[in-house]
């Protein structure tokens, strides 16, 4: 869910004066009586309740909400609308938002939010719930994929346990985006908490009800995941809502090796020995377990050696790494390698249990290295090995020369022990370019490792190999302008726009990747014929002076750059090339007449040949 807020409609602003009066020393602290929030159950019904205001999500179409008076449920006043936009709005790429209030509720009396709703078409709402109040969130309870008809028909959403609800600030909160690319409208109406007789049979679960065994050790941290509530709804059928860690108790069976906190934190802080985690909610038991199996103090990977400069990380806490897709796909039907990934003492580390295959992907942008000489990793098989064992490593690399592969023999007294691997490329059988390397593949190769763990997964030079033609042997100068003058597209130096689409689908035919030049993040566009930066946001930069951007490129002979806003409406500026090593230019947005500056939603380069791009920001004079 995105947390930043970018409008807020108070329908109802209570005003009051606070007065404090001293009565010198006659009145005793048992005069003083509890605070009590008001129980008002209803959120929307023909209008705003007291008190109700309404902030949409940022990112979201600000617009999404409004108050209809033709479309209602069973003929009443007003409804809530909702637009959700298509794909490629430039308002927002989904609709989203949360109705909250200034003054807490008490909903103690309350143990369901029903609403009726509809939609233009059939429909799957994303998610709804209530307990977002912009702040600690704390009681959230969410439904995931509410199927909304054509047809109005009346929803539930159960309360957990409403006892803790005895000051609440959100009533109720949305997000959904286009169906197959298309939007729609739902309404809503009649939204308010009622205390429903016909709820019956509370069911909790943590982790999804299952019994989890895990092996772990002095240090480590993880959150209580799969919390959720079933309830059997008046119609017979049961309702399941995903429940935040508020709502559970949360108990360990020995806190000398294992404690956990009212968030759902456990934490293992002795060893060896076990500990169960376990739940309730009021005087029911959750589903489900957490049994830690602790070993005692971790023994971390060493750390790496190589120096920055030299790697592309891919993951590693001692190093930057690169954007990652993720660590573990989970590609069926025939995988079976689940992940339980976890941190000691801020060091995070991957772990794959019930291991066949796994693969950790970086498509979006693939990697270039071809400076690179070696793949590293460490790995350690927490359990005693029956036999010598075999872990291929396959490289996959987007092209024609689409995968290699390397066999490790690990022998058995390399149990219980980190492993540090450095294989060299030339190891890897049908390697033909590590230009857009995009995935690494661990397969269990004779069925002898169980489980592993793995740290410092990354690409290194050990200095063999020469840069390739053409490309830079130093990075761009470091920016020093204050962060608070930025507005960033591209640079190390600074926070990008989120949600910033570095290689949208043009139809170009620009090769787009992100490598590492000194440790620095660079933009190669190789083989230029035009190539667009899409901004997560519309930004208005009118309170900027330039466009800055660092360019370099020894092959190109024509070299644009545009600013574009809706229309579209774009203007170009010529970029002196080739280029004697790194130009370094800041246009005046002037330039750019008569883009709108107050609505700026694209960047977009034409030219030829290999363009190498960093620090791409808009900045005050």
């Amino acid at each position: 869910m995105k947390a930043n807020i970018l409008i807020i409609l108070k329908k109802y602003i209570p005003i009051g004066i606070l007065v404090l009066l001293f009565m010198g020393c006659e009145r005793e602290l048992s005069d003083l009586k509890p605070v009590t929030f008001p129980d008002n159950p209803e959120v929307f019904i023909d209008g705003f309740s007291a008190g109700l205001n309404y902030a949409a999500f940022g990112g979201s179409v600000p617009t999404a909400f409004d108050v209809d008076n033709k479309e209602t449920w069973n003929n009443s006043k007003a409804s809530m609308r909702f637009d959700v936009p298509n794909v490629g709005d430039p308002q927002g790429a989904y609709a989203g938002g949360v109705f909250f209030t200034e003054t807490g509720r008490n909903l103690t009396g309350y143990n369901a939010l029903t609403f009726w709703a509809k939609a233009s078409e059939s429909a799957v709402i994303d998610l709804v719930g209530l307990g977002n109040d912009l702040g600690a969130s704390k009681y959230q309870v969410t439904i995931s994929g509410l199927q909304v008809s054509t047809s109005w028909k009346k929803y539930i959403i159960p309360l957990p346990n409403s006892s803790v609800l005895t000051a609440e600030r959100g009533m109720f909160f949305y997000s959904t985006g286009p169906v197959d690319g298309k939007g729609y409208t739902f309404w809503i109406d009649e939204l308010k908490f009622e205390n429903l007789g016909t709820i019956a049979h509370p069911q909790f679960a943590i982790f999804n009800g299952e019994e989890k065994v895990e092996t772990s050790f002095i240090g480590v941290t993880q959150n209580i995941s799969g919390l959720s509530a079933t309830f059997n709804l008046p119609a017979g059928v049961n309702q399941s809502v995903n429940a935040a860690a508020a709502y559970f108790n949360f108990s360990s069976s020995n806190e000398g090796i294992a404690t956990v906190n009212e968030s759902g934190v456990v934490a293992v802080v002795g060893g060896p020995g076990s500990a169960e985690i376990t739940a309730r909610v009021g005087n029911e038991v959750a589903k489900g377990s957490l049994t830690l199996q602790s070993i005692g103090t971790f023994q971390q990977a060493p750390l790496p050696v190589h120096p920055a400069d030299d790697v592309i990380s891919i993951f590693s806490d001692a190093y930057t790494s690169v954007p990652v897709n993720y660590y573990n796909g989970y590609w069926e039907p025939y995988q079976t390698t689940l992940s339980a990934d976890f941190e000691v003492n801020g060091d995070h580390i991957l772990q794959y249990i019930d291991f066949n295959f796994v693969g950790i992907e970086f498509s979006t942008p693939t990697v270039d290295a071809t400076a690179m000489t070696h793949l590293h990793m460490d790995i350690y098989i927490p359990n005693t090995l029956t036999a010598d064992a075999q872990l291929k490593i396959e490289l996959v690399n987007e092209g024609a020369a689409s995968s290699a592969t390397s066999v490790v023999n690990i022998p058995v007294s390399q149990s219980n022990k980190w492993i540090g691997l450095d294989l060299p490329f030339s190891g890897f059988n049908g390697l033909g370019s590590t230009a857009k390397l995009m995935q690494i593949i661990f397969v269990n190769e004779n069925n002898k490792i169980s489980s592993f763990y793995a740290d410092n997964i990354y690409f290194y030079s050990d200095g063999t190999q020469p840069p390739p033609p053409g490309e830079p042997d130093v990075a761009a100068a470091t920016p020093t302008y204050p962060a608070a003058n930025v507005i960033s597209v591209f640079s190390d130096a600074y926070t990008a726009i989120p949600g910033t689409n570095l290689n949208p689908d043009w139809g170009q035919a620009t090769v787009v990747t992100t490598i590492q030049i000194q440790g620095n993040n660079t933009l190669k566009l190789a083989g230029l014929n035009y190539q667009g930066i899409e901004f997560g946001s519309s930004q208005n930069v009118t309170a900027m002076g330039f466009l800055h951007v660092d360019f370099w490129t020894a092959n190109s002979t024509a070299l644009n750059i545009f600013l574009i806003s809706p229309g579209p409406v774009e203007t170009a500026y010529s970029l002196a090339v080739p280029t004697t090593g790194w130009t370094s230019i800041d246009i005046p947005l002037s330039s750019f007449a008569p883009v709108n500056l107050g609505d700026v939603i694209q960047i977009k380069f034409d030219g030829n040949g290999d363009i190498y791009l960093d620090n791409i920001y808009f900045r005050k004079n």
